[in-house]
Parts: C-alpha cells; structure tokens; sequence
C-alpha cells in the first residue's frame, strides 16, 4: 500500500507546490493575497528545485500584470507549459490577453486567489468579485473551497486544460483558504507525472509557432467570418465537463479523493438545499451535518466547475425532493436581475423540465454573503435555511450584515454555535510582526507532523500589517475540520500583549472553564490588580484557568531580546494538552532546529535556552475576589 505523505501547509502554498512542479514558465507580478505562490515559485527556482520532468522552471517578474498576461501568452505560443497567479484588480488587467488565450484555444492554468474590487473603497480582503468579472472571456472556472481541494484542483485543472485546450481558471477564496494553514495530504513527482499524460504536453508543443510549421494567428477579421469563426469553439467547451470529470475520476484512483462537477452533501431527500461554491461549502457542509443530525431535511449542492457550467449534471446533483433552493454568491452586481450564479441556477432549471426532475420545486432565491471576508458562520447558514422554509422565502438577500438602508438582511442568532467538544479550539492576540502567527502556524506544523489530528490555523490580519493587532485561530481535533470560520468559543486564549488587555473584550470568546495565558509585564504578586475590573469579573463569573508568563523577561535571560514567540508557544503546549509535554517541547526543539539552523548555531542555541526556560516561569494566577481589587475600568 503506497505510503501517504503529509504537509501542513496554507492554501497559496498548496497550490504553488502543484503548480511549480507541472510548469516551465511562471511569469509573476505579486498581489496580495496571491503573493505568496509567486512568492514560493521564485524561491524554489532561485534554489534550483526541479519540475516534475527534471528541469528548473524559468520565473520571471514582470513589470504589471498586464506585462504578465503578455509574457505568458507568449510563452503559450512557444509551446511551453506555462502559468501564474494573481487576484483582485490584477486578474482585470489580464482579461484582454485572456481573451486572446482563450480564443485561440490555448491551454494554460491561472490561479486566483479570488479578493474584493476597489469600489467604493479598495479591500485587500477575498470574495468573487474578480473572478466573476472575468467569466465571460471563456476561460473554464474551477472552485476549490479548501486548502485540500486547492492542492488536488491545481493539479487536476491542469490535466484538464491539456485535454480539452480550455485554459482554466483556478479559484479559491483569498484569505480564508490562501492563508489558512491546514494538513493536507500531498502528491509525489511521480504521481503528478502519471496523472498528466505525456501525449497531451507533446500536443500542446506541436501547436506551437515555429518557421518550420507556419500558421496564421492573430488576425483581423470582417463580418463576412468573424461571426462563423467565434461559433467553432462550441465542441471544445461541450467537452470540457465531460474531459474535467474524467479528470476528476482518474485523480481519485490515484489518491481516493473523488470529485464531481456538483457534489451534494445532506440528506438524500433533502426539501432545502443551499447552493454555493467556495470556502463556504464547508462552513455550510458543517451545518447540514448538525442539522440533519437533528432531523432536518436540508443539504448542500457545492459547485465546482462553474465554466462551463453543466446544466445536466448540476440538476442531476440535486435530491429530487427539492422543494426550495437559496443560491448564495460571494459578489454584487449592482443592477443586475440577480447574482452570477443565482442566474446560471435559474437557467439550469427553466432548461431542464423541472417538472419532470424536480417536481416539488416551489422556490428559487438568491442571496449574497461573505464580500470583502466578511464572516460566514453556521448561525447565517441555519438563517438561509430558516428562510427556504417560510411560506415566501426572502429574494436577493443579505446575510451576515444589517443593512439599515434597503432591508435586504436575514435575521440570525449571534449564539447559535456547532462547533465539538472535542476540537481544541484556541486564539491567540499578537501585535503585527511580534512572531505570535510564525510561532502559531509552527505549532500547526508540529501537530500536524507529530499527531494524527488534523489542524487548522487562519490569521487575521489587520490592512495596516506590521505593527497592527493579529489575532490566530487554531483548532486541532481528530476529524477532519470544516469551520471556515473564526472562533467565538475557545477554550484556550491567549494574550501576548499585555496592552490588549483593557483595548479588546477578548475574554466573551472563551467559554465557561476555559485557560487563559497573559504575557504580563508585571510580578506575580502584583498582576491581579492590574489587570482591569471588567476583566477580573469575567474571570471570576467563567470560573477560568488563568497563567501568566513575563514573556519579555525570559526572552531577554534566553539572549532573544523582546522575541517572545517562541516562550509563548512552549506555554501553550504545556497549558493546551495537544500533545503530552515532553514529546511537547522535543518537537518545538526539532521545529527550531529546522526554523532556525541557517542562522547559525548561536541562534539556535538562545530558541532553545527560552524553551528550557519558559516552564520555569510560567504560574497559575491566585484569583482575588472583584471587592478586594482594584477600582472599575469601563469595558472597551
């Protein structure tokens, strides 16, 4: 039985890993939060990391994205297996070359690491918006909705293009899966090598420009042709679902991860189905679990080919009791008789002869959720379902905001929580820089690597970065983990700030009994009467376990200057229980020795001298009643 290999990884480098691998020309201009691959591709070349046929990918930055969409057409035309990677206003200004591309039926993936358009205000932060302005220039469009599905996407999408001479467009959700950190299980060379027939790259060479094969390519044409000309693509995109689900089929003998075009989720005689594509089919594919475990009727159809989108197969997918359909998009079109997706469902059906698939089928609505990151939790999910069973769901509505302006919003309730007992649930308040997510996303690593749990880890950031607050959210457990969403019940939290304490109400995000780590500037004898009043009644009131750590101290005594990243760390293994002490800090041991061993020895040797000393210093708090502390400090 062939040995599975593991890496705990973010999704930019998942797919960067894959794309890397199966390509001889990345032309890269970065944009957040795509930068990363183009980030990861460059370093890989620089240390001369060969593809998977043996040679050094050629990476080259480019001056634009613009100048990126050229240099890869380009590069196409040379018959070279080419690729790239952007988001947001970057993806836009390839759009004229994509069209060209697409055109002349050339094969080729981009990776998009789908974020918000600049309008009323520019967001670094991830939705639709790009990817569906760009849908119309006949690229095919691939959704993979985590970290696990962006790594087996970017290599399918790849098999696909090749087959079919559709270039595709990869897309997952900025942020939300570009930047979490998840376990995944990877592919060797030789897999990746069996899974992309040599035939088809030989196909692909031999359509390239050369003297010794002339053609004729980028011409301008007259009414008397153009018209005739654009129709004879037609056979290409009514083949490419049929060649990306074969893709598909041949992707899961190779690994036992099977995908479908559509794939449904719930109860098989489900009467509401929400319809969605991206990062969110987790969140909502969670909450179907929950709610049918509580005898609902409900389900979920996520989309993963939505170009060229399968009327057929997406009808098929769908349980024949459906009696109601939310379709929920990650975008706006001011204007339009609905969003992207909701209409393409709406075709699907009105072509299909609902009557005779899907007789019961009373209501289609539309929805819009998530813009600009915004959350998307089970509460908002249980609210769409609550919706679909109303005598006349709520059209074209919001949910996750209150909009005061056109009333489009869904209530929900802020309470309603799924999350298991039995997930380690933990977040963590560092400021910008300050090493709090590199020691966090190497605990991932470690859990990862030396448990069989599965991990998750997402950050969030402020726009402003260094120097602004981060807040991590981890979860390790036993099953794999669906909550594409922040944490709003840990049962451990800790603050590595000591200034954050009276600035964030961080202590409503831990439940009843939970351990909470301060990084105190303060003496032992001294830290309860500083800490705020509304702070210490918490405390009290949720009966909480709490350890302080003068972070900064031991740092310095360990020769790290105000480096408290890895004490931190170290306290949150012996606090947490993941994994038993020693075997704890032996693997933070080997962590540092790999994190660190280029810096040399020296360096080393003072990550090591923290770990050794951090337990030393690490105490419970003796709590003091609320009257005999100090005098109220309002709540922020």
């Amino acid at each position: 039985m062939k040995t599975k290999i593991f890496a705990t990884i973010d999704g930019n480098e998942a797919v960067a890993q894959v794309a890397y691998r199966v390509n001889e020309v990345i032309a890269i201009y970065p944009i957040t939060p795509s930068s990363n691959m183009a980030e990861w591709s460059d370093t890989w070349a620089s240390e001369g990391k060969p593809n998977i046929w043996g040679t050094v990918p050629t990476v080259v930055e480019m001056q634009s994205e613009a100048g990126v969409a050229g240099a890869v057409h380009g590069a196409l035309q040379t018959g070279s297996l080419t690729t790239t990677f952007t988001a947001s206003q970057g993806l836009l200004l390839m759009i004229p070359n994509m069209y060209k591309i697409a055109g002349e039926l050339t094969p080729t993936v981009f990776h998009v690491s789908a974020r918000s358009l600049a309008t009323q205000g520019l967001s670094i932060f991830g939705d639709h918006s790009d990817v569906m302005a760009a849908r119309a220039t006949g690229f095919a469009m691939l959704c993979s909705a985590s970290v696990q599905e962006a790594y087996d996407f970017a290599a399918i999408s790849t098999r696909a293009t090749l087959e079919s001479r559709i270039p595709f467009l990869h897309f997952f959700d900025g942020f939300r899966t570009s930047h979490e950190v998840d376990k995944v299980e990877t592919l060797s060379h030789e897999d990746l090598r069996s899974h992309i027939p040599e035939e088809f790259i030989f196909a692909h060479r031999a359509r390239a420009m050369t003297p010794d094969r002339p053609v004729l390519r980028g011409t301008a044409q007259n009414p008397d042709v153009y018209f005739q000309s654009r129709e004879t693509v037609n056979p290409y995109y009514l083949a490419c679902p049929d060649i990306t689900q074969k893709a598909m089929d041949e992707f899961a003998k190779l690994t036992g991860r099977q995908y479908k075009l559509f794939d449904y989720h719930g109860d098989p005689e489900a009467e509401r189905v929400i319809v969605l594509m991206g990062s969110g089919c987790e969140a909502v594919h969670e909450t179907v679990d929950y709610l049918t475990s509580l005898g609902e009727k409900v389900g979920v159809l996520k989309v993963r080919l939505y170009r060229p989108f399968d009327t057929t197969r997406f009808v098929e997918a769908l349980p024949v009791t459906t009696r109601n359909i939310a379709v929920l998009d990650r975008t706006k079109e001011p204007g339009a008789s609905g969003e992207p997706l909701y209409l393409d469902v709406v075709a699907a059906i009105q072509q299909s002869n609902p009557k005779s698939k899907i007789p019961n089928l009373k209501s289609i609505v539309g929805g819009r959720y998530g813009l600009s990151s915004k959350e998307f939790t089970p509460a908002m999910i249980k609210a769409v379902f609550d919706n679909l069973a109303l005598a006349e769901p709520k059209n074209h509505f919001t949910v996750g905001i209150n909009d005061d302006v056109s009333h489009t919003s869904l209530e929900y309730d802020h309470d309603f929580n799924i999350e298991a007992d039995n997930i380690v649930r933990a977040i963590f308040y560092g400021l910008g820089a300050d090493g709090t997510v590199g020691a966090n996303k190497n605990s991932i690593k470690i859990i990862g690597e030396e448990t069989n749990n599965y991990a998750q880890g997402y950050f969030v950031y402020d726009s402003k970065k260094s120097g602004s607050v981060t807040v991590s959210h981890l979860r390790f457990g036993p099953q794999p983990i669906h909550s594409t969403y922040l944490i709003t019940k840990a049962n451990f939290l800790a603050c590595h700030q000591w200034d954050f304490i009276d600035k964030f109400s961080m202590l409503q995000d831990i439940v009843p009994g939970g351990t909470f780590l301060i990084n105190s500037l303060y003496s032992q004898e001294e830290v309860w009467q500083h800490l705020p009043l509304f702070v210490q009644e918490q405390i009290i009131q949720k009966q909480l376990k709490v350890y302080v750590i003068n972070g900064y101290q031991v740092a310095r005594a360990a020769g790290m200057a105000g480096h408290i990243n890895t004490v931190m760390q170290v306290c949150f293994f012996a606090l947490s229980g993941v994994l038993p002490k020693d075997e704890a800090i032996a693997a933070i041991k080997k962590a540092i020795r790999k994190t660190y061993g280029k810096k040399g020895d020296e360096v080393v040797q003072k990550n090591i001298n923290a770990v050794d000393m951090a337990l030393d210093n690490l105490y419970e708090l003796n709590i003091i009643p609320t009257e005999q502390s100090q005098s109220p400090i309002p709540s922020p």
